[in-house]
């Protein structure tokens, strides 16, 4: 409810808005709380005729008690329709209470009903401009914000101008310990919610962003990569279970390529091609976000394409490696882990990150190569590796501690 919004309500007239007799035009001005709303009331008054401090026409001169009394009226019309609005509880601004005493129809839609909007209009987007994974994460995110809105107000949905500061806080609140998220977790979630408020914003059937004063941001997490004696460690380990040797055979390929699961997962023979150098390339660009990648293959990785040329468990004969699902492939790297004896949670992430760091940033590649095989938008994203990296600052000390 908005039972302790403050409501002023005053008149004032506009010089630059005169009639033919050269009188200005009477505006009644209502203020709720920070917003304001003008009413052009239809009257004209001269200006010699008003009382600015007052806001009010000197009622002596001529005219200005009757138009002092329809101000009277239209001033009392708005205190009935905000104490209406304050009865049944509905959102209260300046906007919707010029709206409601002007007789215009409001805005109803409601907050599930833009989301699922916008997720309607980036799937019918899909594989142009957005990827199947950023797609389900927007339905995944909506699935969350059912279930809080649930879980909070205890009903199926919530008008979109009800929206407002406190509905954000809860959320935050509500991912962090109902959903258990951690704070990068919660703050991809939120960020999603806020490019659909965005959008209700933009397309004005939100009159105040509820985000106006929100501020979150990312914590830096630790990256886990492989080192190069725990890579050699697994790249030499004797397995006798066929899935496990190509679930290791998967990973050290991205190890050597830097590519990502569904990269990976989607590479065909068309992706290897001779380079500017007459070498092998992997020529492609990354699903997540249409950028190139192309990466000079590397031994290792030219020897785990041949071993797999003939495989038969593979999505099509063009498909350069077996197709696993990549929850299958982390569920079986935990078990190449224990069997490595790497102390380490392994992911087929940390494949991508051991070529960044381990393969070719602690052997000398400069980031900016680094930054354009892994198809990084921006070259600070890759710097990130560059913190974690003590074995290449110790080398390149070296170098200095000789040249000095």
């Amino acid at each position: 409810m908005n039972t302790f919004s403050i409501l002023k309500v005053s008149f004032l007239i506009r010089k630059s808005r005169t009639n033919k007799h050269g009188e200005a035009s009477i505006y009644m001005r209502i203020s709720v709380d920070q917003g304001r709303a003008e009413i052009a009331t239809g009257r004209y008054i001269n200006p010699l005729s008003w009382n600015g401090k007052l806001n009010k026409a000197y009622p002596k001169r001529k005219g200005g008690e009757q138009i002092n009394q329809f101000l009277d009226v239209l001033k009392n019309g708005i205190f009935d329709h905000h104490t209406d609005m304050v009865k049944k509880g509905e959102h209260l601004s300046a906007k919707t209470l010029k709206n409601r005493f002007l007789g215009i129809e409001e805005d109803k839609r409601t907050l599930l009903e833009v989301f699922e909007y916008h997720n309607k209009q980036i799937t019918e987007l899909s594989g142009i401009s957005y990827s199947p994974a950023t797609i389900q994460r927007y339905v995944t995110t909506l699935d969350h914000i059912k279930n809080f809105i649930k879980h909070q107000y205890k009903t199926d949905d919530i008008a979109l101008n009800q929206l407002k500061y406190s509905f954000i806080t809860d959320l935050e609140h509500y991912f962090r310990t109902i959903r258990k998220c951690n704070n990068n977790t919660t703050y991809k979630y939120i960020k999603n919610f806020k490019k659909v408020i965005n959008i209700a914003i933009k397309n004005e059937w939100l009159e105040k962003d509820p985000f106006a004063k929100y501020k979150t941001s990312l914590v830096e997490v630790k990256r886990e990569f492989l080192s190069k004696d725990e890579l050699h460690q697994l790249e030499g380990l004797k397995i006798n279970i066929s899935r496990l040797d190509t679930v290791r055979d998967i990973f050290i390929f991205s190890c050597y390529s830097g590519l990502a699961y569904i990269d990976v997962a989607n590479l065909t023979m068309d992706n290897i091609r001779k380079g500017i150098d007459g070498n092998l390339w992997i020529i492609t660009q990354r699903q997540k976000t249409k950028i190139p990648s192309n990466v000079p293959l590397l031994p290792k990785a030219i020897e785990i394409i041949d071993k797999y040329k003939f495989y038969p468990a593979k999505k099509t004969e063009e498909h350069i490696l077996p197709n696993l699902s990549n929850q299958k492939l982390n569920a079986y790297l935990k078990e190449l882990a224990d069997l490595a004896f790497i102390n380490k949670n392994l992911t087929f992430h940390t494949a991508r990150h051991t070529f960044a760091t381990t393969v070719t940033l602690a052997n000398g590649v400069p980031i900016e190569s680094i930054s354009s095989m892994l198809g990084h938008k921006n070259i600070r994203t890759t710097q990130i590796y560059s913190k974690v990296i003590n074995e290449k600052v110790s080398r390149d000390m070296n170098e200095l501690r000789k040249r000095l």
